[in-house]
């Protein structure tokens, strides 16, 4: 049995090359970016014609991930939000605990866990240096509770994708110390402080100067911050120094790492950290030094500067 023979090809078809992966396909087509001719079949859409599979995947490799003010890598874990979670579950835990034992969801200040770590000036004076940053996890009743959270999470949210997984957690800590710091130096010896809201305005500082740092409209993220001052200001109970702390450190801080010089970037940002945090220190030992000796029985507590005075914690 024998087969008759295949036709000769068209003059066309003669004269057009083959495609550079499929060498038997005469093609008219070719790839924008290289300019070899390519099938149907090895060509792919791009923004501007066609571009083979070689190409394409060429592109892919040598494409830069884009980086954010801070330097952070915003790739797909930068994307999803883990910092903001852990801080909301913290918070929530912490509160569940001390409900649970003030058998008082309401006032769950009575309970021993919030006499342990609430900020209270003589307390912190007479060593308990932690209630600094343990404060910041402790707060009255479910609206304080709630109020700080959504604002943790509104802010949050975008906020850890911008800068990071490490630099935003170091922000939202130092802020925290600031505002805890600035109660110690300014604030009433009777009262204990209490209450995320010293990280959450430095969380809006650190807003206000990425907005910035963009060059972007910034009425918005001063708006905010304004509102909450005002609020601040005008509710009784509520720690306007802790807040102010927490928002100055809080921009500083974040300017500190969006204006880093792009050599040794990493360097500087963590320099400009540890700095923020050694001067809060010194300010904290030079308050500290203002008590005098601060002695403590029991749950009476006594300081003998600038006059000898006790309180029962």
């Amino acid at each position: 049995m024998t087969t008759p023979p295949e036709p000769p090809p068209r003059p066309q078809e003669q004269q057009l090359p083959g495609c550079v992966r499929h060498p038997d396909r005469p093609t008219g087509l070719r790839c924008v970016r290289c300019e070899r001719p390519a099938c149907p079949e090895c060509l792919r859409e791009a923004s501007v014609g066609y571009q083979c599979v070689d190409c394409v995947n060429e592109g892919a490799r040598t494409t830069r991930q884009p980086v954010t003010v801070a330097g952070a890598q915003a790739g797909q874990t930068a994307r999803r939000l883990l910092v903001v979670p852990i801080l909301i579950a913290l918070n929530v835990a912490v509160f569940a605990y001390t409900a649970y034992e003030a058998k008082d969801i309401a006032h769950n200040e009575a309970s021993e866990l919030f006499r342990q770590w609430g900020l209270w000036p003589p307390i912190t004076a007479y060593g308990e240096w932690w209630r600094l940053i343990t404060s910041g996890f402790l707060h009255y009743g479910p609206i304080h509770l709630l109020m700080n959270m959504l604002a943790l999470f509104v802010l949050g949210r975008d906020l850890e994708p911008v800068l990071g997984r490490v630099r935003f957690t170091a922000v939202y800590l130092v802020s925290l110390l600031g505002g805890g710091a600035a109660v110690f130096l300014f604030g009433a010896r009777e009262a204990m402080v209490a209450g995320a809201s010293g990280a959450v305005f430095g969380l809006m500082g650190a807003l206000a100067v990425i907005v910035l740092r963009l060059k972007l409209n910034p009425s918005g993220a001063i708006g905010v911050i304004a509102i909450n001052l005002f609020i601040s200001v005008t509710l009784p109970g509520i720690s306007l120094l802790g807040h102010l702390g927490g928002l100055v450190v809080g921009g500083l801080t974040t300017m500190a790492l969006v204006y880093a010089p792009m050599r040794s970037r990493n360097n500087w940002q963590a320099g400009a950290i540890v700095a923020v945090v050694v001067v809060l220190a010194g300010l904290i030992l030079v308050r500290d030094a203002q008590f005098g000796e601060v002695t403590r029985l029991g749950d009476i507590v006594c300081w003998f500067e600038p006059q000898p005075d006790c309180m029962r914690l």
